[in-house]
């Protein structure tokens, strides 16, 4: 019983980030936030809804919870898969460097609204084959990947040498 002997990893130098692909099947397209102009990070770029998981909690339920906060869409937090992770060496808000891990959903429940919208300047569905440009780099690249290869998550490591 050596695992019950530790404490919980709750006060990691690494910022914890949870993203969702919200992937429409049937109509083949995701939908994406736009970050508001005043934005600490890619103002006006399309995001996933995404953010920072709380001290204690899992990080299945930070992307259940942030989804729902941004865009009133509801998921089972067991239902998500790992569509990627990138792993930064820096960032706005971690200098210590942070960890995205990236689900992806296909099933939910609600209608997707833009519930933040002092943070996000609007909510939109793309078409798969039309992915936009200003996209954050590496979510459009993690996007790009799930879409080529759903099964098989890709990593990202920016800023490690």
């Amino acid at each position: 019983m050596i695992a019950s002997m530790l404490p919980p990893a709750i006060d990691s130098h690494t910022l914890l980030v949870a993203a969702v692909i919200i992937h429409d099947v049937a109509s083949n397209r995701v939908l994406l936030l736009q970050r508001g102009p005043e934005s600490k990070f890619a103002p006006l770029h399309w995001d996933f809804p995404s953010g920072k998981a709380n001290k204690g909690e899992s990080i299945t339920a930070a992307a259940a919870r942030e989804l729902k906060e941004e865009t009133g869409l509801v998921i089972a937090p067991a239902s998500l898969r790992i569509a990627g992770i990138i792993h930064g060496a820096w960032g706005i808000e971690a200098p210590n460097g942070f960890l995205t891990v990236i689900f992806a959903a296909t099933k939910w429940d609600g209608k997707p609204l833009n519930n933040e919208p002092r943070k996000h300047a609007q909510i939109a569905w793309f078409s798969v084959t039309e992915v936009p440009a200003d996209l954050v780099p590496d979510r459009r690249q993690a996007l790009l990947s799930y879409l080529k290869s759903p099964g098989q998550p890709g990593i990202s490591t920016d800023g490690f040498a």
